[in-house]
């Protein structure tokens, strides 16, 4: 039956070639969305290296004075004040608060391999990790200890850590700068598994968190985390503001929970796969109409050869089945030659992480799923009809 089949496809090649094509490009359509949803699903699962659970962000706007320039003495007012409110339990300056989309970027100096590598970084406080909920999977975090010393505190990801210092313990371990100016010396103090800023959908990259102390360092800190009582009200933020308010009153302040934050970033991050998924859901819907229609003028094209196998004892069911196997086997062939193609993508590393081979390889069953589901609902009709045929009519048909 299927070696039938198989020199059946192949004296018609020229009219298979178009109905070929068409499944082909639907299958690279279904590919393309469904290694995009699943890239998106496996970072929503990877850890983001914090909780943020019960956090606030206060995100500071100076009015012509820049961050450096700010007295350390303002940032001690500020925490002491706001941990005065009941509702505050720990108060934690950084560079820009989480889910903002916002990006610091810093040369370091591996000392093993010499290699420079521009990396994510920026500055927090001793209070961050309690205010954040950061994950430290080894090591600590900031803290008084750390004042004086020669060399400046910091926390690197897993990444950032076997980066470098290639197959060697990354703890006590010291690095440089690589900026202009004068190098500073980093000891590394902590490790945490690792740390996405910009959300569940960020590509994990090296990243490298260094201290900020008010009395001893100059800083670019444009943000408060603070962590509040569980169930803190969205009306706390009026009370917040009168308090900020009331230390610097020529700043102004953008206060929201980092809850909100994370999901309306969610929400527009999203926005993009949803656009590609309609647009896709109308061109299979119109490669569904057009396969459909090549079925069945070939179907009507075959009406005689349909009449004369009924005419010599072949059955209603086996004609049906011939017609549906010869679809499935054409989608196959098409099928074939997309993954030769495609799978070009993760041998060559073109894209990569982005499809990696648990992506490419979910991403082929999808695709493979869709197309053959795609292909036996649009052969159904045309070998029904096919199975329906009288013998005579069928012979006498032109």
């Amino acid at each position: 039956m299927l070696r039938h089949l198989l020199q059946l496809t192949w004296k018609r090649k020229s009219r298979n070639l178009m109905l070929s094509l068409e499944i082909l490009l639907a299958f690279a359509i279904v590919f393309g969305i469904a290694a995009f949803g699943l890239r998106f699903w496996q970072l929503y699962r990877e850890p983001i290296g914090f909780d943020g659970t019960d956090t606030w962000s206060v995100a500071m706007q100076f009015s012509d004075v820049p961050a450096d320039a700010i007295s350390p003495d303002t940032y001690d007012m500020l925490r002491r004040s706001l941990l005065e409110l009941p509702e505050v339990r720990a108060v934690g300056f950084v560079s820009f608060a989480p889910y903002t989309l916002s990006t610091w970027r810093y040369n370091f100096k591996s000392p093993q391999t010499g290699v420079t590598m521009l990396t994510d970084t920026f500055e927090a406080s001793d209070d961050v990790a309690a205010a954040l909920g950061v994950h430290l999977v080894a090591g600590r975090w900031f803290d008084a200890t750390d004042e004086g010393r020669p060399e400046l505190p910091a926390v690197l990801n897993r990444s950032m850590a076997a980066a470098l210092f290639p197959g060697r313990p990354a703890l006590g371990q010291r690095f440089l700068s690589a900026e202009a100016g004068p190098p500073h010396t980093f000891r590394v103090v902590g490790i945490v598994d690792d740390f996405r800023n910009k959300g569940p959908f960020m590509t994990p990259t090296n990243f490298v968190i260094t201290r900020f102390a008010p009395h001893t360092s100059q800083s670019r800190v444009r943000a408060i985390l603070l962590k509040v009582a569980p169930g803190t009200p969205r009306a706390f933020e009026a009370r917040l503001n009168q308090r900020l308010k009331a230390v610097r009153n020529d700043w102004s302040y953008e206060i929201a929970p980092l809850a909100s934050m994370r999901a309306s970033l969610l929400k527009e991050q999203l926005v993009p796969l949803a656009v590609v998924a309609v647009i896709a859901a109308f061109m299979l819907l119109m490669v569904a109409f057009g396969l459909f229609g090549v079925l069945w003028q070939n179907t009507t094209r075959r009406i005689p050869e349909i009449g004369l196998r009924r005419a010599l004892g072949a059955s209603a069911a086996s004609i049906y089945r011939q017609i549906v196997f010869e679809q499935l086997l054409l989608c196959s062939v098409a099928v074939a030659v997309g993954l030769v193609l495609l799978v070009q993508l993760p041998l060559t590393g073109a894209l990569g992480d982005a499809l990696n081979w648990p992506v490419f390889a979910g991403a082929v069953l999808l695709s493979m799923a869709v197309i053959y589901l795609l292909s036996l609902a649009c052969s159904l009709y045309p070998g029904w009809r096919a199975s329906r045929l009288d013998p005579a009519a069928a012979l006498h048909y032109e």
